[in-house]
């Protein structure tokens, strides 16, 4: 009994940060974009605007759900459950420094299989809302999320091949050394698809056909509203964490200091705990995201496509061969 309880209170201690986080990553979104094109962004509710997220939740919550009349009940309801439930158990696996939740030795493959079941909800959704749109917006979600997923995969196995090892928290402790040991430099052609690739999975700018307004009127979710719609608009947001985290775990070095191989700076910051060094990563891959959004306009589709299969799934492949063969000769940082 007391174990039940140690695990629960376990979870409450990763998915109560996380919604927060979720929340103020709106909020984030909101200004950093205003502030780039030369707005101010939310300054109304509380001070700076910071009450903003708590009152939109308050909005969302209490907005009546609507159930078109020619959707599947069942089907509509279970679709954001399906899509948040994989969301935040994939979060069970990630490391932060000593405290992880889960810590199995096929961490990396628990979490791809977590992240793969998320396109499923988004297809219930569009099948279940008895739309068009919906449904069209669906099946174009799932065509991109199966193709990105791909080459994300392959470069996730360039980092397997490195560490020699499927356990997130050992990737982590491969990579110990200072910068020039992290993964991001030799697998660099890697970590540039991957993070591309996690951009389409998540369905952003310029990413975002899945719910391109001008086009699908707002894509899978467009019969949804309140508490339903939030389902999905949480599980997009943790999923852009969770995607940044696992780019600073297993390329940036996860909580490990840059400066690990230099002695004079190391016994200076020596006072700065891990998680700062992760939640600053973490935040300049989220600040991406929102760069990208502001920056890019979206592509078309058949572009979007085209990228995946004919460029990203080639490249990755001549990459691990390279890593291969340099492996198998212990070349520099590849022969780790």
């Amino acid at each position: 009994m007391n174990g039940l309880v140690w695990i629960v209170l376990k979870c409450i201690t990763l998915i109560l940060p996380l919604v927060l986080a979720v929340a103020y990553l709106t909020y984030a979104e909101r200004k950093i974009i205003g502030y780039i094109q030369i707005r101010v962004g939310p300054n109304r509710v509380g001070p700076w605007g910071l009450l903003q997220p708590i009152a939109d939740v308050f909005k969302l919550l209490l907005k009546e759900i609507i159930m078109p009349t020619r959707a599947n009940r069942y089907l509509y309801i279970l679709a954001p459950i399906l899509t948040i439930v994989p969301a935040f158990t994939a979060w069970a696996v990630i490391p932060f420094g000593n405290w992880v939740l889960a810590d199995i030795n096929a961490g990396l493959l628990f979490l791809l299989a977590m992240t793969s079941l998320g396109v499923y909800g988004i297809i219930i959704a569009g099948w279940g809302s008895g739309s068009q749109y919906a449904f069209l917006g669906a099946l174009r979600c799932a065509a991109q999320v199966v193709s990105y997923e791909i080459a994300m995969g392959f470069a996730l196995v360039g980092v397997v091949m490195a560490a020699g090892s499927l356990n997130i928290g050992e990737i982590v402790s491969a990579q110990q050394g200072g910068i020039s040991h992290w993964y991001a430099l030799p697998l660099l052609p890697l970590w540039v698809i991957y993070w591309l690739s996690a951009v389409a999975e998540t369905n952003r700018s310029p990413f975002d056909v899945a719910e391109g307004e001008s086009e699908i009127v707002a894509g899978f979710h467009v019969e949804y509203a309140g508490a339903t719609f939030a389902l999905f608009f949480l599980a997009e947001y943790a999923n852009m964490i969770l995607l940044s985290t696992l780019s600073a775990l297993l390329f940036l070095g996860g909580w490990l200091s840059p400066f690990e191989g230099w002695p004079l700076l190391q016994s200076k910051l020596n006072w700065i705990p891990g998680l700062f060094w992760l939640w600053l990563k973490v935040g300049l891959f989220l600040f991406l995201y929102l760069w990208f959004r502001a920056t890019f306009p979206r592509y078309r589709y058949d572009q979007i496509m085209r990228l995946g299969w004919k460029v990203f799934i080639p490249i990755t492949l001549f990459w691990l061969l390279i890593e291969i063969v340099a492996i198998r000769l212990h070349w520099g940082p590849l022969g780790c």
